[in-house]
């Protein structure tokens, strides 16, 4: 009996775990995965957990999805053993070992260098990073009996949409549940760039626009963030008062990478050829890859697809394909029952586009799960989670 190909893949994300489905029904391969946590993290419906949804809509344990084929290893990557094809594991210097190696790292968040932010801001990158934010919105309307005189959200990329466009509802509900009553709530999205969603259609993001006004949200475009202090946010030299800031904007490649010497271009993303391969048997997928659509969660599910469909090609000896992008549906919410649709000449706004919406997010689940995991998954949707005790013993339905 012939040993094995080993196949390691260092990144429990979209591109990672897409790949490991794919070889693991492969008995020729042995396929293990290196996560830095446990659980799958759906970054598309973060934001909705960010304001009253379920954590399982936005958090997939790696074994209910991978299940025996794959082995799960836990731990972070800190360095490539390029002479004895290993990955060292950080904490306890154990040595993973390839014949190919995949790396699916996903980004980490920069603040650009600007003061203040990795102290005071909050994110909702992570169920970290959410219940931090959730925590801070409760304990300060039970404590002040009154909202932030400014909801501040920097970046009116994709995140920073969504989020702007859940918030003003999500805080009447809470409000209520604290009985607050009629208080204004101020939410101001902040933009570097002359329009929202820079990487959009323009005709898109006049249609945001219009629909962030309806729902009360201020804009500030080209808006240079300069600061932030416990209490104070600077723009453009003005202070605005703020003890709730919310940083989506800015997201740099995983520096294991840099620190192990992969090629890089002009923007930070790793160098590959036409099969996604960086240097040989090491390919680089997703959010990492230099590549036209990088940074979006179809692109990495595609990547490792694509990847591990070579794999299997040239085990069976046929020649391997080469990679043509291809270009995402962007499926934006920007509030209750609203969403902007660009799919290649098509563009469309409201209800169509907030039902296409929840079937991408229904296709996204059956891109990871069987279709009756992946329907289960989709209708979380439809509950509620407060851990805050006012809350919880109030209906929130």
């Amino acid at each position: 009996m012939t040993n094995k190909h080993k196949v390691l893949i260092v990144g429990g994300g979209f591109g990672g775990v897409k790949a490991a489905l794919e070889l693991a029904h492969d008995d020729r391969f042995e396929v293990t995965l290196l996560s830095d946590r446990p659980m799958f993290r759906y970054y598309p419906t973060l934001y909705h957990t960010a304001t009253g949804g379920l954590k399982e809509q936005s958090s997939i344990p790696l074994d209910e999805i991978l299940q025996d084929n794959v082995q799960i290893v836990l731990g972070t990557a800190s360095r490539l053993d390029r002479e004895n094809k290993a990955i060292i594991e950080d904490h306890s210097g154990h040595k993973l070992h390839y014949d190919t190696l995949i790396m699916a790292l996903g980004t980490v968040t920069n603040f650009f260098g600007i003061q203040g932010l990795d102290k005071f801001s909050y994110g909702i990158k992570s169920l970290e990073e959410v219940q931090r934010f959730k925590q801070h919105l409760h304990d300060q309307l039970q404590d002040e009996h009154k909202p932030d005189l400014h909801y501040v959200i920097i970046g009116a990329g994709p995140t920073g949409i969504e989020l702007a466009g859940a918030l003003p509802g999500y805080l009447r509900k809470i409000m209520d549940n604290h009985g607050i009553h009629h208080k204004a709530i101020h939410i101001d999205l902040i933009e570097a760039l002359p329009r929202l969603l820079p990487r959009s259609p323009k005709m898109t993001s006049r249609a945001v626009r219009k629909q962030l006004n309806k729902l009360g949200i201020k804009l500030h475009l080209n808006a240079k963030v300069e600061g932030e202090t416990s209490d104070t946010l600077t723009i453009n030299g003005q202070p605005m008062s703020s003890h709730t800031v919310v940083w989506t904007a800015g997201v740099a490649n995983n520096p294991f990478y840099k620190a192990n010497n992969f090629p890089m271009n002009e923007r930070g993303k790793v160098a590959v050829d036409e099969h996604l391969q960086a240097e040989q048997d090491i390919f680089v997928l997703g959010d990492n890859a230099a590549t036209q659509y990088s940074g979006l969660a179809q692109t990495a599910l595609f990547d490792g697809k694509f990847v591990a469909e070579n794999l299997i090609r040239e085990s069976d000896g046929k020649p391997v394909q080469s990679y043509k992008p291809r270009e995402p549906v962007s499926v934006i919410p920007a509030g209750p029952g609203w969403a902007a649709v660009d799919w290649k000449k098509f563009h469309f706004y409201g209800w169509p586009g907030w039902w296409l919406r929840e079937a991408a997010d229904w296709v996204g689940f059956h891109d990871l799960e069987p279709w009756w995991k992946a329907s289960e998954q989709w209708l979380t949707e439809l509950g509620h989670e407060e851990e805050c005790t006012v809350c919880a013993g109030t209906s929130v339905a």
